[in-house]
């Protein structure tokens, strides 16, 4: 029998299965599964009163809250699609991203009402302006207004055509200007599949969203959630006496960080005075990871374990996690590699490591490849740019843009962005290697190792380092510490030190573009030899 595929039955099962248990949690406000969902049908049903189409774009300019995640299903309910925005970009970038998506609708917190009134003067598209904490002084319209002009009605899936575009969500710009990626029903909805399949004791999980859902480690796991069941904590900003506060209150078992955050935590001065023995998983993604920053995490979280998962906007976004493929390893040292990697692919979709001409690399951790994908979690495109959908694709296989080495057993080691390896005398250079080897340091918090210009050798890594509080080390004793760890060719011809922490994107990626740019302004600045 053929039955759509949609996020909307994770959301039906939730309520049919799990409606009295705990759903959603959002500041002093908890939702049953059952209430939940009725009011996700509610703004479904209240969204075409609005002016809300097939088809519209409805963004949402919001930290985590309950209305987030009711758009996720609510919208896609209405057969709108749902376009969270990075709350950290600028009023340009926002303005650009409006734009380009030809969104009508736009709901927001009452944090970005300032930002709000200079976008209504050039978003045009742009006819609803919906303030989620009320009327608010900058909108006519308020979102429960919405909510209460709908009423509870379940959606008929079988209406629903699960190739339909249900979400929007544009990329990071990290390395460029952001893309719309586009994702299906059916996309989604697999993906959720694939994903609780490495959810562990889901009967007394608790998941805390501390990753904005705007970004992909956060947007890719609501609808597996509420597909088990799982009770559902919003962290609404990113601090991490909160997070800890969250922790201790709701007695959480997982959550996804990315490699700043976990940082933040596990540096935290105040960490101790918290009950964190509830937690179990913390998922490190978003950025590489590092055998020192699993066991740092583990260390911080003694009851948990730290693993690491890999994936894209474009693959919705789990496509491999480093969860344990035997039932022990050998030494800790090999555990913590293991878990530091990215992992092997989830179900539902086929990952290599391949060549200039898709051949695969030998299986050797030492051949350099990039990663492709392809099954159920790839995108079905960027939106309105099919020329460029076709650059990243060949065939049925994504290209990750991500450098890798594998083994026989399918793991993925990821050793740097293709854009991002150094090239230096004929050699190429991992900057994550070089990283990885300078934040085992203890005195180092953060680091960045980019491509500076030289003469002599066409490039050369150059490291800027941000030291813990209270810690100090020389760029000679550095340097002495990576001799011990990294090829000569290897080692950084430049570290400077940065009172300040390093420039990250909305979704907390070093801006490796940034930093690299003060070196290669002009190529003023050579080094020799």
């Amino acid at each position: 029998m053929f039955v759509p595929l949609t996020p909307l039955r994770c959301l039906h099962r939730a309520i049919d299965v799990f409606g009295s248990k705990t759903g959603i949690v959002s500041g002093d406000r908890t939702f049953t599964y059952a209430q939940f969902g009725e009011r996700c049908e509610k703004l479904a049903t209240g969204l075409p009163k609005f002016g809300i189409r097939p088809g519209d774009r409805v963004a949402y300019l919001s930290f985590n809250t309950h209305q987030l995640i009711e758009g996720y299903f609510g919208v896609v309910q209405a057969r709108g699609i749902v376009m969270p925005l990075n709350v950290r970009l600028s009023e340009l970038e926002l303005t650009s991203i409006l734009c380009h998506s030809g969104a009508r609708m736009l709901m927001f917190e009452d944090d970005f009402a300032p930002m709000v009134e200079k976008l209504r003067k050039n978003c045009p598209a742009v006819e609803k302006w919906v303030a989620l904490d009320g009327h608010g002084p900058r909108a006519g319209l308020s979102y429960e207004e919405i909510v209460d002009a709908g009423h509870s009605e379940r959606a008929d899936i079988f209406t629903y055509d699960e190739m339909s575009v249900a979400e929007l969500f544009y990329t990071s710009g990290s390395t460029g200007t952001p893309k719309g990626v586009t994702l299906s029903h059916r996309t989604l909805y697999l993906h959720a599949l694939d994903v609780c399949t490495i959810m562990k004791d889901i009967e007394s999980m608790v998941d805390l969203h501390t990753i904005p859902m705007f970004h992909a480690n956060g947007w890719g796991r609501p609808q597996a959630s509420t597909y088990m069941g799982i009770p559902q904590v919003m962290v609404r900003r990113f601090e991490p006496a909160f997070v800890y506060e969250l922790i201790q209150k709701h007695k959480a078992t997982d959550m996804c960080l990315v490699p700043t955050m976990a940082n933040a935590l596990i540096n935290a001065p105040d960490r101790d005075k918290w009950n964190t023995s509830s937690m179990r998983r913390v998922m490190i993604g978003g950025a590489a990871a590092s055998p020192e920053l699993v066991e740092r995490v583990e260390k911080a979280f003694p009851s948990a374990e730290c693993i690491a998962g890999y994936g894209l906007t474009e693959t919705a976004p789990v496509i491999t996690s480093s969860r344990h493929k035997v039932p022990s390893y050998a030494t800790n040292d090999e555990r913590l590699r293991r878990q530091a990697m990215a992992g092997w692919p989830l179900p539902g979709v086929t990952v290599r490591v391949v060549d200039m001409d898709m051949r695969d690399v030998p299986r050797d951790m030492q051949a350099i490849g990039e990663v492709v994908a392809m099954g159920d979690h790839v995108m079905e495109g960027y939106y309105r740019e099919p020329e460029a959908t076709d650059a990243v694709m060949t065939g049925p296989w994504f290209h990750t843009g991500d450098m890798a080495v594998w083994d026989e057993d399918s793991y993925i080691h990821i050793v740097d962005r293709k854009k991002e390896i150094i090239i230096s005398g004929g050699e190429n250079i991992s900057s994550i290697e070089v990283e990885r080897a300078i934040f085992s340091h203890s005195a180092v918090f953060e680091c960045a190792v980019v491509a500076a210009p030289s003469d002599q050798w066409g490039e050369v890594p150059a490291a800027i380092v941000v030291l813990k509080p209270g810690e100090s080390v020389t760029s000679e004793e550095l340097m002495a510490f990576l001799e011990q760890r990294l090829g000569k060719f290897k080692l950084p011809r430049i570290i400077e030190f940065s009172e300040e922490p390093l420039p990250k994107t909305g979704t907390g990626k070093i801006r490796k573009m940034v930093i690299k740019e003060k070196f290669w302004a002009g190529k003023e600045k050579r080094v020799q030899g």
